[in-house]
């Protein structure tokens, strides 16, 4: 899990980890490392479900574009009003059908209806949200939604490191693992509270470890 941590959390490649490893006395080439995160990384983040505080009500939504094997994928994202990612969705398109899904994912993982969802100005946002989410103000205003955009260069700064994304199933692992340990250290998770916050992620990651 040591691995896992390391890789989600700092600005490293799989072969960066293999040798922080190997200093350490641990043999794992970095396509074990790749395994490794793609396998736990999920593990982890349904284990902590029930231990994850509820989203504010106030959504901010918005695409970014990350490169997979070479073609541009658009990267569905969304924040609350306190920081914490809702949910993260790689998709080939950015079209209605592919917003649908992003929203329909978000409402049955967390359960929790916003009552305001900020967008940009596309033109599916108010047709989906028209049928999912009739009761949300849907809120279209230049910088209105400048929380998200922000966020996004903390995703962004985290791929550069990466030697590329080679699947979009891995690409959706990484990108989601990435917002997993973010609400981790944003304290949007009920686990290992009483530990000091420079130790902290690593004891959530122990106790997480636990229970998978």
């Amino acid at each position: 899990m040591v691995a896992v941590r390391w890789y989600l959390r700092y600005n490293l490649s799989y072969r960066d980890v293999e040798e922080l490893l190997a200093e350490r006395g641990i043999e794992a080439d970095h396509v074990t490392v790749y395994r490794w995160v793609q396998r736990f990384t999920p593990l982890l983040a349904d284990a902590a479900r029930f231990a994850r505080r509820a989203p504010g009500d106030r959504w901010f939504v918005d695409e970014t574009y990350v490169k997979v094997a070479g073609v541009w994928r658009y990267v569905y994202r969304a924040i609350d009003q306190y920081g914490q990612v809702i949910d993260v969705l790689v998709s080939t398109r950015r079209d209605a059908a592919a917003a649908r899904r992003f929203f329909t994912r978000s409402l049955k993982a967390l359960k929790t209806v916003p009552v305001e969802v900020v967008t940009d100005a596309a033109a599916v946002y108010p047709v989906v949200l028209a049928d999912l989410l009739p009761a949300a103000w849907h809120h279209v205003e230049q910088y209105a939604n400048n929380p998200v955009e922000a966020d996004h260069s903390r995703l962004k700064q985290r791929l550069r490191s990466m030697r590329g994304l080679r699947t979009d199933r891995s690409a959706q692992t990484v990108i989601a693992g990435h917002a997993f340990v973010q609400n981790l250290r944003r304290g949007h998770y009920e686990i290992a509270a009483e530990t000091p916050t420079r130790l902290r992620l690593a004891a959530m990651f122990t106790e997480l470890a636990t229970a998978i």
